[in-house]
């Protein structure tokens, strides 16, 4: 068990070690970020002392904080530059924003579950990330009016990735998310080119569904 801040700034710089450094994650800033955030904030107090396992964690209304290794490594697809502005859909416990608002210039982040969204608020600003905004709604139809950005991260699964997300990219930014049916999905990065895409195929994941017009409704769910 962890007594003191000590104990948390150990088993994290051992997670970044072990879990991401060893793995594959190279990319120094991603790595400093996941040094730097205290990841046992954004999960409930009961679960703190397994805050740094390789592993997601249920963070209330039947959503999951990613493992860690798995924020890592979509934070570092995003390639992110410190004066990027990144659209996050699906902010969870706000773990995933606030990593990239230690890369990025500005941070928006959309949670359909208006209480998750409330608790990720004041965690991040507890912790005083203040280039993190926070709206509630569906993600999928993105932050029309904060485009075009630099990066788009979704951290929840949809059939296909939503047309109004690529509209909101800016010209050869980067889109990473999950697609696939409830259960198993594949991660994806897609790029903008002009009026075409590319995508790139990267590796087999299991996130939570995205439910809205541009995901699965929840009819959709019941039948998976």
């Amino acid at each position: 068990m962890f007594h003191g801040k000590t104990s948390f700034e150990e088993a994290r710089q051992q997670m970044v070690e072990r879990q991401l450094a060893q793995r594959g994650i190279v990319d120094e800033r991603v790595l400093q970020a996941m040094r730097e955030v205290p990841r046992h904030r954004f999960v409930p107090e009961d679960l703190w002392d397994m805050a740094y396992r390789d592993t997601p964690l249920p963070i209330g209304y039947d959503q999951t904080i990613s493992q860690p290794y798995i924020v890592a490594y979509m934070t570092q697809m995003l390639h992110l530059s410190p004066d990027d502005r990144v659209l996050e859909v699906g902010t969870g416990s706000g773990y995933q924003a606030a990593i990239l608002s230690r890369l990025a210039k500005q941070v928006y982040t959309i949670e359909r579950v208006e209480g998750l969204a409330q608790c990720a608020e004041q965690v991040l600003q507890d912790l005083d990330y203040r280039n993190v905004l926070v709206r509630i709604g569906d993600g999928g139809y993105g932050w029309p009016e904060a485009a075009p950005f630099d990066a788009i991260i979704i951290t929840a699964a949809a059939p296909e990735v939503p047309p109004p997300l690529i509209a909101q990219l800016a010209e050869d930014a980067p889109l990473v998310t999950p697609v696939g049916p409830a259960g198993y999905q594949e991660l994806v990065r897609l790029h903008k080119r002009g009026d075409q895409t590319q995508l790139e195929h990267l590796v087999p994941v299991a996130f939570v569904p995205l439910v809205g017009e541009h995901g699965w409704r929840e009819w959709d769910l019941t039948a998976e």
